[in-house]
């Protein structure tokens, strides 16, 4: 490896260091705001998402808190929209600029074209502080649908997996 390449992964590791900083304290609140997008290679067909996330610090680890999706796709022929809206808490680990969590959520589904039904699971992922009150955010939801209580159990292994990324605040 050249000394251009050691300097751009020392330069790397520098600013993704593992140093403490200030941890949210009771009664903070959370926002965030994580957004996605996908096109055809053509641009004719194109899907966007936003979602955000409005949140309490319970305690220095865990968060309560409400997040709203929204999605709009264009297929050229048609568009349409969806949503969904959803209830959270998550729990986070450690003090240093990541922060891994784990969580569940709980919510429904609605919009153009989509069966209006509700849905639950479990989500995890982890914050990186840039600075003491403010962090990208990578995150994972694994969604399963139902009507009822007895189709949650019946539909645990039909679900979907949602994937953002996104920056957010505490304050």
């Amino acid at each position: 490896m050249n000394i251009k390449g050691k300097f751009a992964i020392a330069a790397l590791c520098s600013g993704l260091s593992v140093g403490a900083v200030a941890e949210p304290q009771t009664g903070d609140m959370l926002l965030t705001l994580a957004g996605s997008g996908a096109s055809n290679k053509d641009f004719e067909a194109n899907v966007f998402n936003l979602s955000f996330d409005y949140g309490k610090f319970m305690s220095p680890e865990s968060v309560v808190g409400v997040r709203q999706s929204v999605g709009i796709a264009d297929t050229g022929d048609d568009n349409n929209w969806n949503a969904a809206t959803r209830i959270f808490y998550d729990y986070h680990f450690g003090t240093t600029q990541w922060r891994p969590f784990v969580g569940a959520n709980i919510g429904g589904v609605y919009g153009d074209g989509i069966e209006e039904t509700g849905f639950a699971g479990p989500e995890a992922g982890v914050k990186y502080f840039v600075k003491d009150d403010t962090f990208v955010q990578l995150q994972a939801e694994y969604q399963f649908f139902f009507d009822s209580s007895d189709e949650a159990q019946d539909n645990f292994d039909d679900g979907s997996f949602v994937y953002s990324l996104g920056m957010g605040i505490t304050f």
